[in-house]
């Protein structure tokens, strides 16, 4: 492995976003992981088979990151077969939308768990080797529902708005030790979630949007490999929206 080489995980790496995000990192020389549920394990072989098919040599490993048993025994992994992890990107996220008033304790859990407290269990067996190394790169994956809030989310907008509290706290603890923390909070992406939706329903959408387009995942991974270049160390804590201008904060 080069010095220019990191070791980069991203978690929730087989999803739309998540794709984009390994693809690029991976053009720009790192040895990529990417992370999946363990249930989706086929469906994580055939990502995989895909990525060779592009001349790209991703790997995979399964991990549940809304446990801190099981994110500890990912990340043990990762470090026993590649070595320290020095790029992480905080990527897995899943969806529960309720009204509240509808909204069981399950939903807020399973979203606030996979959402949230994931971004501790697996930020938090890597930092102290990021800290022994004296440089790291912690890019958490939000939304621009974090930052405004939306109608039928409290659970995921609650979620996404504490993962942009924990990037200015930890910003703080690893700004003298060469690591930064960052988050990216994307707007509507084309992937295949808003791809699936009606067509009136996207057209809606995409009218509020000033730049009357939904976003592509190439572009929230451009800003991902901006913020995890070893040349950009001086930003941290930040909170770069990329939403094309649907929310102006």
């Amino acid at each position: 492995m080069s010095d220019e080489q990191k070791i980069a995980l991203v978690t929730g790496g087989i999803g739309g976003i998540g794709t984009a995000i390994c693809q690029r990192l991976t053009k720009e020389g790192h040895r990529v992981i990417a992370s999946y549920y363990p249930p989706l394990a086929d469906e994580a072989q055939t990502w995989q088979q895909s990525r060779i098919a592009e001349g790209m040599n991703i790997d995979i490993i399964a991990g549940d990151v809304s446990s801190a048993q099981d994110s500890v025994r990912m990340i043990t992994e990762i470090v026993n077969q590649y070595g320290p992890v020095q790029i992480l990107v905080n990527c897995a996220g899943v969806t529960r939308d309720r009204t509240f008033r509808k909204m069981s304790t399950e939903e807020w859990e399973v979203v606030l768990n996979t959402n949230l407290n994931s971004v501790f269990y697996v930020t938090k067996p890597v930092w102290n080797k990021m800290l022994q190394l004296g440089f790291g790169r912690i890019i958490n994956i939000s939304s621009i529902n974090g930052q405004r809030g939306q109608f039928g989310q409290a659970n995921y907008s609650a979620a996404k708005a504490g993962m942009h509290g924990f990037t200015m706290a930890l910003a703080q603890e690893g700004a003298a030790k060469g690591i930064t923390v960052n988050t990216v909070s994307p707007g509507y992406t084309e992937t295949p979630m808003t791809l699936a939706m009606r067509d009136d329903v996207r057209n809606a959408i995409i009218a509020g949007i000033p730049m009357q387009r939904m976003g592509h995942p190439e572009e929230i991974a451009a800003v991902v490999a901006f913020l995890a270049a070893k040349e950009n160390g001086y930003i941290t804590g930040a909170n770069i929206p990329v939403n094309g201008g649907l929310f102006m904060h």
